[in-house]
């Protein structure tokens, strides 16, 4: 996976003058662990899902090196999505609802088999495989589903405010897993939690009202921001 680019994307739901994105630029790099952060309401998490492939963006473009993704379907951008909602099959078990990506590629059943193995193991679920999700706390379902949106083996992973249901000690054991994964794919996440941020990521972009405020290395932006906006917003002062 190479670089991501993100460049000019401009994006209204309603196709009129109340734009969600305002010409965002942004470059992501490989193997960084990226937050996109602000209030609610702000535009990340569109951008997200531009990203991903789930919205079709009003103009702009979605680079992958000098490959234009912009038009390609979820499926063949080679991400995974970890939802705020978990979006999970009540109905299947720990390890169904992980093989279930896998299953719809059609890989072979043994195959499948040492992926749910290897990605339970990973995220902590093997002694959990046979329970229902609804026999899970909040922070073992966010773990299904890391452990699904990496058995299909993507290049990157997105999350959307992946902790904000979850109680403190389960928010660290998220992070915790997430700091690891980053040696082996680049991280996207949409949070608007700046402690979570600070601890966490490489680069933050600052979003407020669909346009970057401010875009810099996570702990400079946090101990020296430049913009006021960010100052009032990393303060408490923003209103």
């Amino acid at each position: 996976m190479s670089d991501i680019f993100l460049k000019n994307i401009s994006h209204s739901y309603d196709k009129k003058e109340n734009s969600v994105l305002k010409n965002v630029n942004l470059t992501i790099k490989k193997g960084e662990f990226f937050t996109l952060l602000g209030p609610s309401g702000c535009g990340k998490t569109t951008l997200l899902r531009i990203l991903v492939g789930f919205i079709q963006k009003t103009q702009g473009h979605v680079c992958i090196g000098e490959q234009d993704i912009t038009v390609l379907q979820p499926e063949k951008r080679n991400m995974g999505i970890v939802f705020q909602n978990y979006a999970l099959f009540p109905n299947m078990t720990v390890r169904d609802n992980i093989a279930y990506g896998v299953k719809i590629r059609k890989y072979p059943k043994q195959k499948i088999k040492e992926k749910c193995d290897y990605y339970m193991e990973l995220s902590g679920l093997k002694e959990f495989e046979h329970r229902r999700i609804q026999e899970l706390s909040g922070g073992q379902q966010q773990r299904i589903c890391i452990a699904r949106a990496l058995a299909v083996k993507p290049e990157v992973l997105l999350m959307d405010e992946p902790t904000s249901a979850l109680d403190p000690i389960s928010t660290i054991k998220i992070e915790e897993l997430a700091t690891e994964l980053k040696k082996n794919y680049t991280i996207v996440i949409v949070t608007h939690n700046m402690q979570q941020a600070t601890r966490i990521s490489d680069k933050t972009a600052f979003f407020l009202h669909g346009e970057i405020v401010e875009f810099d290395e996570t702990q400079r932006i946090f101990s020296n921001p430049k913009e006021q906006k960010t100052l009032e917003y990393i303060t408490g002062r923003f209103g």
